[in-house]
């Protein structure tokens, strides 16, 4: 269908990089590779990324997605989300004697292994990140109960108590706001100036760069739309990003269909983005969606390019 004679024009700010990270791209194919490998059905403990629409997609291929192991037939293969899992669930599934498949970011289990290693050090760990986020509940689970604990805003950080002042280490969730986590680190290092904090940023590359590329395209734009899901934690700091970069009006979206089209009314110039969750294929739904109603123009903000892969895990290439 052609725009309608009456359509305004609109142009579409597209940022990039936007859409998969490479921890996103290598937890699909890990799926997609025991069903290769296992056969039907191959479960999968939680979402194995945040968004309905790779899910929906891999249970078509025969993935079965729970929330617990116990849900889990016994010697059946099991995929572990890319958010990370507390240390007691691959336990209980070499317990089980199920045939377990970790498709943890290795980003998630830099953080997991630095977190371990400042705990090792003598050191209480602060965790900045959101609570009840599966990557923090996989992250907390890596250390003894009482060894780690959660800041979320700078408020907490202004008030948090810890039991070993002079022997302190942070980490950090990979998705969250890039300048809000900074605000929340600054106040860390005035309160406890002997913390230690990782060698290398944990706030992923995906995060930082999609945060870096909705700063570029929010101030010229009228509206910016972030395709991702409500619990997808990257997802929806981009939104605030957006917000924050000076574009008020910014929304979440999962899928063109949910798109209010009076929201665009008086809009000239949109921003789109994607969650690192949100497949590609969801972007162009959405720009062909846009195209059925306005005389549409395309301008693609880079930002940085993005040539990281990871490797599949030994198990599924031998």
């Amino acid at each position: 269908m052609s725009p309608t004679s009456d359509s305004a024009s609109l142009t579409v700010l597209l940022a990039s990089p936007r859409g998969f990270c490479a921890g996103v791209d290598r937890a699909i194919q890990i799926v997609e590779a025991c069903l290769a490998k296992y056969g039907r059905p191959v479960f999968v403990r939680h979402e194995i990324v945040h968004n309905r629409f790779v899910v929906e997609s891999l249970e078509a291929k025969g993935a079965v997605f729970v929330d617990e192991l116990d849900q889990v037939p016994d010697g059946a293969p099991v995929v572990f989300s890319a958010h990370g899992v507390p240390k007691a669930v691959p336990a209980e599934a070499d317990r089980r004697k199920l045939v377990s498949v970790d498709a943890t970011c290795p980003l998630v289990t830099k953080v997991h292994n630095e977190a371990e290693r400042q705990h090792r050090g003598g050191r209480h760990v602060i965790l900045i990140g959101h609570a009840g986020h599966p990557e923090v509940i996989g992250t907390l689970g890596q250390l003894p109960e009482g060894a780690m604990t959660l800041v979320q805003t700078v408020a907490d950080a202004e008030r948090v108590v810890v039991p070993t002042p002079e022997r302190l280490a942070y980490t950090t969730q990979t998705t969250l706001s890039v300048d809000e986590t900074a605000a929340v680190i600054e106040t860390l290092r005035r309160r406890f100036p002997a913390i230690v904090g990782p060698r290398r940023e944990d706030i992923c590359y995906a995060t930082t760069n999609r945060q870096a590329a909705i700063k570029a395209i929010a101030p010229q734009a009228d509206a910016v739309l972030v395709i991702g899901a409500p619990n997808s934690s990257n997802s929806r700091r981009l939104v605030e990003v957006a917000e924050t970069a000076g574009c008020r009006k910014a929304r979440l979206l999962q899928r063109a269909s949910e798109l209010d089209w009076s929201w665009l009314e008086g809009v000239d110039r949109l921003g789109i983005s994607a969650g690192a969750s949100a497949p590609e294929l969801l972007v162009e739904e959405l720009i062909e969606a846009l195209r059925r109603r306005r005389r549409v123009s395309i301008e693609e903000v880079t930002v940085a390019e993005e040539n990281v892969s990871f490797r599949l895990p030994r198990q599924l290439v031998a």
